[in-house]
Order: C-alpha cells, then structure tokens, then sequence
C-alpha cells in the first residue's frame, strides 16, 4: 500500500531544530540532521510492516524497508544514506515486531490501521501520536547508544 507524499510535517511531536544544539551536545549526526524525517519514516515504516505482517502474515525485510524508505524519500526530493535508510529499517522492524507481540491480532489491527490513517497530517490520533512519541524514543536511544555508526 503506497504512503501518500510523505512529508516530515506528519511528526507530531517537538522536534528540535538541529541547528540549535546547546554546547553539551555533540555535532549533530545524520540521524540527528534531520531527526523529524527520521521519526516519520520510523513510524511510517512501523505501520507499513504491521499492515503487511497483518495482511499476508509476513515480515517485510530490512532491505524492503531501506528501498521504500528511499522511494518515500525520493518522492519528497530528499535524500538518505543507504546506511542510515537500513538503520531506520531496522528499527522499525524492531518497534513493529514489539507491537505484534505485545497485542493481540484484533488490536494489532486496529493499531495498524491508527497508524496508516495517522500518516495523513490532518489526521489526529492519540494513538498515532503517542507512537510518533516511541518512535523518536527509539531514534534517540539508537543515537545514544552507537554514535559513531551515524556519522
């Protein structure tokens, strides 16, 4: 199922502008550049992959994850390191898998449809909101923990 034009104005969620990093912070990583696009493609990823584990009872793969994330990008005119596109991948594969076995098939479900619903910015969800909220959850703990492969 195609995402419609994806656009980084879909994360409900405060993002910082990556120019602003107070001295603390290190030099902002590729993850960080452009952290709203990450978010958004980490939820959209989420949602793609519980539709299709839902519908056909399979998982996409990371590589089927990078590609569309990269057809998804390339629709909008941005760009992504192939690196950084199978990094975003796999957390997603990660987040969508958590989702799956933590709900039943029916909430499961529901939630994957909140979620694809949720990608239409004049959308409003709770539920799409407080998982735009993990998902930048995830991209920061990832950044956290493994800066030097985001560079």
């Amino acid at each position: 199922m195609p995402v419609p034009g994806f656009s980084s104005d879909m994360v409900s969620v405060s993002v910082t502008n990556s120019s602003q990093h107070s001295p603390r912070q290190k030099a902002p990583t590729e993850f960080t550049a452009d952290r709203g696009t990450s978010i958004a493609l980490i939820f959209a990823l989420v949602a793609e992959r519980l539709s299709i584990y839902y519908e056909h009872e399979k998982w996409m793969t990371k590589a089927q994850g990078a590609t569309l994330a990269a057809d998804w990008l390339s629709r909008s005119k941005r760009s992504m390191s192939t690196e950084m596109r199978r990094q975003i991948s796999d957390l997603s594969d990660q987040m969508a898998r958590q989702i799956a076995e933590a709900l039943s098939r029916e909430a499961g479900l529901q939630t994957a449809h909140e979620m694809m619903e949720s990608l239409d910015p004049h959308y409003q969800s709770e539920i799409g909101r407080s998982l735009m909220v993990e998902c930048a959850r995830l991209l920061d703990s990832e950044a956290e923990e493994s800066p030097q492969s985001m560079n």
